[in-house]
């Protein structure tokens, strides 16, 4: 077991993002905290840190068990770090789930046919005036 380990590289080898660029992105951007301050892809972390992990829409927690710079599998992973993610964070993960395409960003340009179709069938004919029994009738 090593006392200590490189932000990115533990990032990385924990399996919390895909490959240890986007790790070194993500520190540089500001999306990584250790015990809530932003930190460089180079920061030495150690056992019992908190690493604070931004993903929209939520912000993930962990703290170091293991440091660790080599990737294991997955299976070892509950040995290298323990999840302490708030669970009002999850709550706020499912509500995104739930309203799905209601809270568009802005700037992300036109929904696909599969959102279009979705936001047809959400809206209610009776806001535009109409009534079901006028609808059923244009339909005849």
């Amino acid at each position: 077991m090593k006392e200590s380990a490189r932000i990115d590289k533990w990032l990385w080898a924990a399996r919390i993002y895909k490959t240890r660029s986007i790790a070194a992105d993500a520190c540089k951007n500001g999306r990584v905290t250790v015990g809530g301050v932003t930190r460089k892809p180079s920061f030495i972390i150690k056992r019992g840190d908190v690493v604070s992990v931004k993903k929209a829409p939520i912000t993930y927690s962990f703290e170091v068990l293991d440091c660790i710079e080599q990737r294991v599998g997955a299976k070892m992973l509950f040995g290298v770090y323990k999840n302490v993610t708030d669970p009002k964070q999850y709550e706020l993960l499912e509500m995104s789930r739930i309203s799905g395409f209601v809270d568009r960003a802005r700037g992300t340009g036109r929904p696909t046919k599969k959102e279009r179709r979705a936001l047809d069938a959400f809206v209610d004919p009776a806001m535009f005036g109409f009534d079901e029994e006028d609808w059923d009738e244009d339909e005849e």
